[in-house]
């Protein structure tokens, strides 16, 4: 009993982090009323036949969950076998856990599409014809168990295409403004040589080695010869950008000069000695500038995103959810469903 009520609070919990953000949880559960800030999940009595959950005004149903769960369950099977699903942890089995995964997927899609509706984000008639061609391709693919066991037809296969290009379509609309300009001082990272010696609480032995060591790179001793008798980090040569390494660490390196070595640094896990290499490595500060740009538009389509998901209730067919298992059939071995909608719609 107490192992089917955790199984209930692990698929609520998935569909509220999904519908709070894309890329993290947040909010609160309320499943009575609806109050400002909080994230609804309602168990309610009033599905139709073959409705698994709600959100908001759209529905997923138990065809389209056969979809996603069978070719993920097919993908997976292929990688690591059938015997996968004899897996448990913490009582949960793994067929659990990827029906759990699953739910959330689909939760993320059908509120990424009410959100679309807001902004009326639609497909142009180029694209509609791609979901008609793809859903065709994947229809065409299925045999007819395959059809029987996730009960599919060609027109659900397109609906749910084009729910998943509304997806991308919608998040691409959000972010279309935020281009930040990131100055090379924002991104720039630093390539330094350094000698760490371990000592994560305070240590007057390991700070008079640190000491003796600088002492003797004072009097030319070989940095990279004395980093390799006793520094405690196999790597000697670091590149790492703002926000990568301890502060202290990073606090010196970015106000080293090419060739300048510094003194002893205590960090939060020892002592260090720098010697910099570089000031500004233009391929990594090339790169961070782009992962600083993909984050900052992450967190602006977060910010909309979960203050729409948050105002959604969000009910769970409990009984039909309970009953919902994988196709263990040697027929049903389909698994294109995804690779055929990058096919026909690969990420720019």
């Amino acid at each position: 009993m107490e192992n089917r009520k955790y199984k209930k609070l692990v698929i609520y919990g998935l569909l509220m982090c999904l519908l709070m953000t894309v890329w993290g949880c947040g909010g609160q559960k309320d499943d009575s009323k609806k109050q400002e800030g909080v994230t609804q999940i309602v168990l309610t009595t009033g599905f139709s036949r073959d409705e698994v959950f709600r959100i908001g005004k759209s529905s997923c149903y138990l065809n389209e969950f056969m979809v996603y769960l069978t070719n993920i369950q097919n993908r997976y099977e292929a990688v690591y076998g059938s015997q996968i699903w004899s897996v448990s942890s913490n009582g949960i089995s793994m067929e659990s856990r990827i029906k759990d995964t699953v739910a959330a997927r689909i939760a993320q899609v059908k509120t990424m599409n009410l959100l679309a509706q807001e902004y009326q984000v639609t497909l142009t008639d180029e694209e509609e014809k791609q979901v008609v061609l793809a859903a065709q391709e994947y229809f065409g693919s299925l045999n007819e168990k395959e059809i029987e066991v996730m009960g599919v037809s060609e027109e659900l296969i397109a609906q749910m295409y084009r729910e998943y290009l509304i997806t991308h379509k919608v998040y691409v609309y959000i972010i279309r403004d935020i281009n930040p300009e990131i100055s090379d001082d924002e991104a720039r990272s630093v390539t330094v040589d350094w000698i760490f010696l371990r000592s994560p609480e305070e240590s007057g032995e390991a700070e008079a080695l640190a000491e003796d060591i600088r002492n003797r790179l004072n009097q030319g001793e070989d940095f990279y010869t004395l980093a390799s008798s006793y520094s405690d980090d196999k790597v000697i040569t670091h590149t790492f950008g703002k926000g990568m390494t301890d502060q202290a660490v990073e606090d010196c390196a970015f106000n080293l000069s090419v060739d300048e070595t510094s003194q002893v640094i205590k960090g939060t896990e020892g002592y260090y000695i720098l010697h910099c290499i570089s000031t500004l490595d233009r391929k990594e500060t090339d790169a961070n500038k782009e992962k600083i740009v993909t984050q900052r538009k992450k967190e602006a389509f977060n910010q909309v995103y979960g203050s729409f998901a948050n105002e959604q209730v969000k009910q769970l067919n409990e009984e039909l959810w309970e009953s919902i298992t994988m196709a263990h059939d040697g027929q049903v071995m389909t698994s294109s469903f995804f690779d055929i909608y990058e096919k026909y719609f690969p990420e720019e």
